[in-house]
């Protein structure tokens, strides 16, 4: 079986899924180059919980509308992707005692922002998992080593969130590239592109940067799985690599460079 990359994807505004813009474009193309998938593991910035991780376990996974405010034409997309139980228990197995499955959760916008265009048949089994806000960064990144072995049976793992997100700036700042979020974009993406983990993982206390970058950091941690899940073979490849005030979409795949060529 093929070994499959892990992702992290830039979602954004729940607007990127009905306009034309270059970032759909690349997730979209992304889709048609991957291997298809057995099933797919989303853990998503939306799903934020405290002293555990959670699962979907569910056959049918509902689809979630997790923002306000929006066009009724995002209020009717559903993502009726199949739930996959057998995926949620191999999860929970490598993730230990703090694995919770749940029945009940659905497919949040952090799941379907990203599923929607890639693999827009919604025919995958999907399974989504939620960030433990209790951890460091430490912590999610050694959740994201423990599910790496699930590239080798069929799982494509995909860390949906931002790395630079923060909702306080965003309306302040939209049109514009201020110069911290410069700063902060060009750092992690050289730190990314050299493994350097502990420049991702760990940041001054008065690093005003990352402080208005990662802000609350439910949108920055999901980058963390992908970086735990990633081999010392994996090619490093960024795409959507645009910023527009305090969001960007700054995405990553760890694996065949040439999958993301062109994107």
């Amino acid at each position: 079986m093929t070994t499959l990359p892990a992702l992290f994807v830039g979602h954004g505004s729940p607007m990127t899924m009905i306009t034309e813009n270059a970032e759909r474009t690349g997730m979209e193309r992304l889709g048609q180059r991957l291997s298809r998938p057995k099933a797919i593991l989303a853990i998503t910035a939306h799903w934020e919980t405290r002293g555990e991780t959670r699962l979907t376990s569910g056959a049918n996974p509902h689809t979630i509308h997790d923002f306000r405010g929006f066009p009724q034409e995002l209020y009717d997309i559903t993502y009726p992707a199949p739930g996959s139980p057998e995926l949620a228990r191999r999860a929970a197995e490598l993730l230990g005692e703090r694995a919770v499955l749940d029945d009940a959760h659905g497919f949040d916008h952090g799941v379907w922002g990203v599923l929607l265009p890639m693999f827009p048949d919604a025919d995958i089994p999907a399974v989504a998992m939620s960030v433990d806000m209790a951890l460091d960064t430490e912590g999610h990144r050694q959740l994201g080593e423990a599910l790496a072995p699930l590239r080798d049976e069929g799982v494509l793992i995909v860390g949906s969130g931002n790395v630079i997100h923060n909702l306080a700036l965003y309306r302040q700042t939209m049109g514009t590239q201020p110069d911290w979020a410069l700063d902060f974009r060009a750092r992690t993406n050289q730190a990314l592109i050299d493994r350097r983990d502990d420049a991702l993982t760990r940041f001054a206390s008065d690093d005003r940067a990352a402080s208005a970058a990662i802000n609350s950091g439910e949108h920055y941690v999901p980058l963390l799985y992908s970086l735990g899940a990633r081999r010392a073979d994996d090619d490093v490849t960024l795409f959507n690599d645009t910023l527009d005030g305090a969001l960007s979409m700054t995405s990553v795949l760890y694996g065949d460079a040439a999958l993301a060529a062109g994107l």
